[in-house]
């Protein structure tokens, strides 16, 4: 099957993301709640991840981020799961989005999903919370070594384009993209930060020096920010838009907050409000939008249809 183009569905305007892996498992009965996360799917219900990404097509996502965020050969390893397993598991993650993907397409004529292989940071591998710190430190090729093998495993499989999301530490970022780039250099990619403020990454680095480095790289379709506040949005595109003009992605938190303490999500006033955020942030100059923790495909329909509304 020809590999589709995240450039060319840009062309015809503002794209829908999808939304919430996790959450909509929990929905399911899977358990998310171990070093793995969302990723024990794949080992105990992975029919639950292709019904959701299929429920995000059905609420108007043309882009499904694959559930690899937190699937590594290592992370598998250490919850006892072989090797040899883990990399097909891995690979079944890409499969299960790739199929429900070609399963819409062919009763909706009219729809061209994309497929983003999602590559989360090391900061995720060690599921201590790191990917909102970036307080670690490892050397280019220690960061290379440990990406290759999920990006070689997911690539071997076959995606549009690659997610590198949730990222934190910028020199984490500059290794992965030297390793994208060089060992495929055909590959579309998007870099999405994790940051401290509408400034500044987690690790302290400035996001418009972080963003004009990776917009200056080959092959990158957009940079933007990810697992934030609603309300860090529009004040992180006005930093990105000022900084850059590859095309800019934004998928915030439901806007729930999380008690470290009792160790759960707590609703809060602006909990699910896209309606009132969506237009301010495509008048900053979104061009994909979509969400992250605890977005549903209720919010996501939300999106498409502010997207795609008349004018």
């Amino acid at each position: 099957m020809t590999k589709k183009s995240l450039k060319t569905l840009l062309k015809m305007g503002p794209a829908v993301l999808d939304g919430a892996m996790a959450t909509e498992l929990e929905k399911r009965g899977v358990a998310t709640d171990s070093a793995l996360w969302s990723a024990t799917a794949m080992l105990t219900q992975p029919a639950a991840i292709t019904a959701v990404h299929q429920s995000y097509f059905a609420a108007g996502a043309q882009i499904a981020i694959t559930n690899t965020y937190q699937a590594n050969v290592p992370a598998f390893e250490a919850a006892g799961i072989p090797a040899a397993q883990a990399r097909e598991l891995i690979q079944s993650a890409v499969k299960l989005a790739n199929q429900a993907r070609d399963d819409y397409a062919a009763q909706h004529a009219d729809f061209a999903g994309i497929v983003a292989g999602s590559i989360g940071s090391y900061g995720a591998y060690l599921a201590d919370g790191s990917e909102y710190t970036g307080r670690y430190q490892l050397t280019a090729q220690d960061y290379q070594a440990f990406h290759r093998e999920r990006l070689e495993l997911m690539m071997a499989v076959g995606v549009d384009t690659l997610a590198l999301e949730t990222m934190p530490n910028f020199k984490e970022v500059q290794a992965l993209v030297h390793l994208v780039t060089t060992t495929y250099p055909n590959q579309p990619y998007w870099v999405s930060f994790s940051i401290r403020d509408a400034q500044t990454l987690c690790d302290g680095t400035s996001l418009a020096t972080a963003a004009q480095w990776v917009a200056s790289q080959p092959n990158v379709v957009a940079v933007g920010v990810n697992c934030t506040t609603l309300e860090n949005i529009e004040p992180a595109l006005q930093t990105l838009r000022a900084a850059v003009s590859v095309p800019l992605i934004v998928y915030p938190n439901s806007g729930d907050e999380y008690d470290p303490i009792t160790k759960t999500w707590q609703t809060t006033s602006l909990s699910h409000q896209f309606s009132s955020f969506v237009p301010v942030w495509l008048a900053a100059g979104a061009q994909i939008i979509g969400g992250c923790c605890r977005t549903t495909p209720t919010d996501i329909q939300t999106v498409a249809s502010l997207i795609h509304e008349p004018a």
